[in-house]
């Protein structure tokens, strides 16, 4: 984990880096030059992306037999927790993204303020990349990924109750610097979980269950944003990801407490039981 915790934190920090910078980039190409000309530029980096595929260094090789002959559907499905906590993961930041316009004009403030907060959350994200790669945390990851979820949800609520601009982007730049150690710990958790020839099939369920999460809370927001409030429809959203991380969090807890019992009772003397036949108990 010394050297997949830092990469991982880089891959994380270019991420986020790009989110921030894309926005105000489109938009003063769009504006300045010419409309098509993002779209073209996009197309053109997609391009050499691909032909960059081939210059990686080879992945990791790994056949079938790290499973233990138990299935894959088998070992992805024990992983269930871990998918769980990452749909609640960006749950929270489709609540960020979709409604914090209308949440902006609820509170008389000019709608133009959601692009540079989102660039704040961005700019926190890549900020919290690079420090949780600096260093190894106290706590196992599971316990790392509940502390910062609940933090998260913490600033979103504040997101939700705080009246000016200067609190929202405080809130979010920490909200966004939470978010990645979220992810960061969710994505080190899967390699753990998972032997080396499932962790192709594990990260594909990851990102599925991810856009699945956004996609639920970014449905349930957009639909209460016709009967409530922007600002309770943001509270309700966080009860949403609250419920997901507790979920997950018991999911995981439970088999690792009865491995623990497991193991700690395959370490005790066990009493011999009464001689049989006069002689001793093996």
């Amino acid at each position: 984990m010394a050297v997949r915790g830092p990469a991982l934190a880089v891959e994380s920090m270019l991420t986020f880096a790009v989110w921030a910078v894309a926005p105000a980039a489109v938009t003063g190409l769009a504006l300045g030059v010419s409309p098509v000309l993002p779209l073209l530029l996009v197309g053109l980096l997609m391009t050499a992306s691909v032909a960059g595929l081939w210059m990686l260094p080879a992945g990791w090789r790994a056949d079938a037999d790290d499973r233990g002959g138990e299935s894959m559907v088998r070992i992805l499905a024990r992983a269930w927790p871990l998918f769980v906590t990452g749909a609640a993961s960006l749950s929270m930041l489709a609540l960020a993204e979709l409604v914090l316009p209308a949440l902006l004009e609820q509170r008389g403030i000019d709608v133009g303020w959601a692009g540079p907060l989102l660039v704040a959350l961005a700019v926190g994200s890549a900020v919290g990349s690079f420090v949780y790669g600096l260093r190894r945390w106290p706590g196992r990851l599971r316990t790392q990924s509940m502390v910062l979820m609940f933090g998260v949800s913490g600033c979103l609520a504040l997101v939700a109750l705080l009246p000016g601009v200067a609190w929202l982007f405080v809130a979010l730049a920490v909200a966004g610097v939470l978010q990645a150690g979220v992810m960061l710990t969710r994505n080190l958790s899967l390699r753990e979980a998972l032997p080396p020839s499932a962790l192709a099939a594990g990260y594909s369920v990851m990102y599925a269950s991810v856009g699945a999460g956004y996609a639920a809370s970014g449905s349930l927001a957009g639909g209460l944003l016709s009967v409530v409030s922007p600002s309770t429809a943001i509270l309700a959203g966080v009860g949403l990801g609250l419920v997901l991380t507790l979920v997950g969090v018991v999911g995981e807890v439970k088999p690792a407490a009865a491995e623990d019992g497991e193991a700690g009772s395959g370490g005790r003397d066990v009493a011999e039981r009464p001689p049989v036949g006069r002689r001793r108990d093996s």
